[in-house]
């Protein structure tokens, strides 16, 4: 009894057990992916609002998203479980008020208001996430990489992962999406409250070891996603009834329970001490700071004769802007990230317009895609590193010109174009949110990655305020006003039709070549440090 008591005691402190309940987290962190085909539906139809109107809330959704600073700084003097709290509370007061307009609890609201709980709801992402990542890069600083990338990939499969628990509920009502997403990720969170934390380690743990537990988890990932699409494959094709729908709810539990095998495995299975463990296979196949440190010790000019640092080295914010490279990073991640959330916050009108009553299935579709393209991309871009001796951006631009043909596809109206630019825009999207940080890491090194990274990610905020916000909502309403022969005042028109986003797809399609150009600018500017850095990998 005695053993299994301090088995049980050594699970609750294991690294990789924080990791899994991070996983968790991380899977309903992304609650605004539901925004453009589950929420802003609900709310335009419930309180009348026109495209322009629901966009700017989309916008509400980006900056929330996207600004950290705050959970980053309270990361700094707090502890994970603080953390959490607030981001719980965040998302809990935030959507709900949102709930209780659009359900007539309370009085119709002026927009603003409505804006500033849509940010402060989705906000609480923020500190999931910081949280989460803290705690993990804090407890695996060796395998910094395929930690982010899974948890990152979690919080873009978080719109189909919620969705199906959605529909479990068979809910009468299209607010009741709302409610889910005001009430079900604080309790998550709340649950585990004070397990996603750093925690100490005895000793340094195998590569090789960690890599058969990241192989599994990888494994669960892609059983998890290939499920989903499986699911969604069905509910296209046949009308399944509700007690399938519960049941194949009840099977996505279960494989997001699954996980937690690992950890198990590992403490109560395993007859392998841990210094055992320490003396297996110390080689690794990544890049780590120790070779990038080399690197710059074999620069031909000492750090301390330098005034500034040099690429490769550890940057501050304030000196990542006074770099040219960083802007390039900066503004193609503008230009690829605000074609991407354009699609994302407008999945939902896309689909009525073109006669798609279940807007849902897109919804998990592009949210599967995301999930593929951040572990797909993170893959891609480092196999580019070390089998190519090409930049990390190489990737980027490579995706942005996929994006490209994507939408492309859209606007020249050809069959399943719906399906083609879910799955294309989905993937683009996600790969940038997994190339673009480590290319940032590459460059400007990872003592700031914090506030480099919360800087990066302000381009998603200034992508869909210009793109979604202005250039496609006033397209679509040019036309919905067109169709109905009415006045600029008329409110809450309805597009019909290919036409409402064909013309924003276009010019999409350029921005994202735009993208492309700067992205390959940085490759041509960092091809001779990528050069150097994978002799040092070889080394």
């Amino acid at each position: 009894m005695a053993l299994w008591r301090q088995k049980l005691e050594t699970l609750t402190n294991d690294r990789w057990l924080v990791f899994v309940c991070a996983m968790w987290i991380q899977s309903v962190a992304g609650v605004g992916y539901l925004f453009g085909g589950s929420m802003s539906p609900a709310i335009k139809t419930s309180l009348g609002y026109n495209q322009k109107q629901i966009g700017l809330l989309g916008v509400a959704k980006n900056l929330g998203d996207a600004i950290g600073f705050v959970s980053g700084a309270l990361s700094d003097v707090s502890p994970s479980w603080t953390v959490l709290l607030v981001g719980a509370a965040q998302n809990f007061v935030g959507y709900g008020v949102v709930w209780l307009v659009v359900t007539g609890q309370l009085p119709n609201l002026p927009l603003w208001i409505l804006f500033v709980a849509i940010f402060v709801g989705t906000n609480g992402e923020t500190y999931y996430n910081t949280a989460s990542l803290v705690s993990c890069i804090h407890n695996f600083p060796e395998s910094r990489g395929p930690v982010v990338g899974i948890l990152k990939g979690f919080s873009g499969l978080s719109g189909a992962i919620l969705t199906q628990v959605y529909l479990m509920f068979n809910p009468s009502h299209d607010s009741s999406v709302i409610l889910m997403v005001a009430l079900g990720p604080p309790l998550v969170v709340l649950a585990l409250l004070f397990v996603v934390r750093p925690v100490e380690r005895s000793c340094r743990a195998s590569s090789r070891s960690d890599d058969l537990r990241f192989l599994a988890i990888y494994g669960f990932c892609v059983v998890l996603a290939v499920y989903l699409l499986g699911v969604l494959v069905l509910r296209s094709l046949v009308d399944i009834t509700q007690t399938v729908t519960t049941a194949s709810g009840a099977i996505l539990v279960v494989l997001m329970v699954a996980p937690v095998l690992v950890p198990s495995a590992s403490v109560f299975l395993s007859g392998i001490n841990n210094a055992a463990l320490a003396k297996t296979g110390e080689e690794t196949t990544s890049v780590d700071l120790n070779e990038i440190k080399t690197l710059i010790e074999r620069s031909d000019i000492s750090p301390e004769k330098r005034r500034a640092p040099c690429i490769g080295e550890d940057f501050t914010l304030l000196q990542a802007l006074g770099q040219f490279d960083f802007w390039l990073i900066f503004m193609s991640l503008v230009l690829g990230v605000g074609s991407g959330i354009t699609v994302i916050d407008n999945l939902g009108q896309i689909c009525y317009s073109l006669a798609y009553s279940n807007a849902k299935v897109f919804v998990s579709l592009i949210s599967i895609s995301n999930f593929l393209g951040r572990v797909a991309g993170g893959y891609f871009s480092e196999l580019i590193i070390r089998k190519l001796s090409l930049p990390r951006t190489m990737a980027m631009s490579a995706v942005q010109a996929i994006m490209s043909l994507g939408l492309i596809y859209y606007a020249i109206d050809w069959p399943g174009k719906i399906y083609v630019v879910t799955i294309v825009i989905g993937m683009g999207y996600g790969a940038h949110w997994a190339i673009a940080p480590a290319s940032v890491s590459d460059i400007f090194g990872l003592k700031c990655f914090g506030s480099l990274y919360n800087f990066q990610i302000t381009a998603l905020p200034i992508g869909s305020f210009v793109f979604s916000g202005v250039i496609a909502s006033n397209i679509y309403d040019y036309y919905a006003r067109k169709q109905a022969g009415t006045s600029p005042e008329t409110e809450s028109l309805t597009c019909t039709g290919s036409v409402c986003y064909s013309v924003t797809c276009g010019l999409m399609s350029v921005v994202c070549l735009m993208a492309m150009l700067l992205s390959l600018s940085v490759v041509y500017r960092t091809r001779t440090f990528y050069l150097r850095l994978h002799r040092v990998s070889k080394t």
